[in-house]
């Protein structure tokens, strides 16, 4: 799949998985513009803990996926035992990325019977130093029941315990009525904007419901953001602030110079 192209379908990353630039190109542009996503999610952490991080977005095909597990790397790649969750349980990704079946997975742990099922079991290495995954799953059919769970609350808690970072690939939040529940219980959102192609009435009514649950937004990035670039893909990354009440942009990264 061509990293940042303009036309993509849900299927082919179901099918093929994200681009990990991260570790296909570490010195590329683009890997600079995630480890400076990391950076300022670090920042956060001086005012309070920031262990449990969601990426969602207002609707498909935004690139959250690409972005979840391209900072999750970052993260590992500083030193940071780190875990990434694949919670899109209806558009789920992260198996094909990782080349790892997807037999067992979140809704394998959320589904047993036995609420004392060890997630050691399903939980996979990814074949980068510190970053463990935990795939899907098989998709259900009541996916908002299983992720608005106490049984998922208490793995989230686990989680935590024993990870420096957890990291969330959650469904669209406007096709997704779990996204918005889950997110209120975590330390931090942060919603992926696709430039050019994210609806700004649907990015806008994406924030509104994640306020309405109280759910902190750290920020947002921008995705396809057009930039020169030596990497060879033309695309970038920007991450910043500006879904206040003041409606104010503060501190953009990875914009065109």
């Amino acid at each position: 799949m061509a990293f940042g192209r303009k036309k993509h379908l849900n299927n082919d990353t179901m099918k093929n998985g994200v681009k990990l630039i991260t570790l296909a190109n570490p010195q590329s542009v683009i890997s600079e513009q995630f480890r400076n996503i990391r950076t300022n999610i670090n920042f956060m952490n001086v005012d309070r803990e920031v262990k449990t991080i969601v990426f969602t977005s207002a609707m498909a095909s935004a690139g959250k996926s690409t972005v979840s597990a391209n900072v999750a790397i970052t993260m590992a790649q500083a030193g940071k035992k780190t875990i990434l969750v694949d919670a899109d349980l209806r558009r789920p990704t992260m198996h094909s990325t990782f080349n790892v079946s997807n037999s067992n997975g979140l809704t394998t742990l959320l589904t047993s019977r036995s609420m004392e099922m060890d997630a050691n079991s399903v939980i996979r290495e990814s074949g980068v130093e510190n970053l463990s995954i935990l795939t899907a799953g098989p998709i259900p059919p009541n996916p908002s029941e299983l992720l608005s769970s106490k049984h998922m609350l208490d793995l989230i808690e686990d989680l935590k315990q024993e990870y420096d970072m957890v990291v969330l690939d959650l469904a669209p939040i406007l096709d997704a009525g779990e996204t918005q529940q889950l997110t209120s219980f975590l330390n931090g959102t942060i919603l992926v904007v696709r430039q050019a192609y994210s609806q700004k009435s649907a990015v806008k009514r994406a924030v509104e419901l994640l306020k309405l649950t109280k759910s902190p937004i750290l920020g947002y990035v921008m995705n396809d953001v057009d930039a020169d670039g030596d990497d060879g893909y033309g695309y970038g990354y920007g991450y910043g602030y500006g879904y206040g009440e003041e409606k104010e942009k503060k501190g953009l990264f990875g914009r065109k110079k």
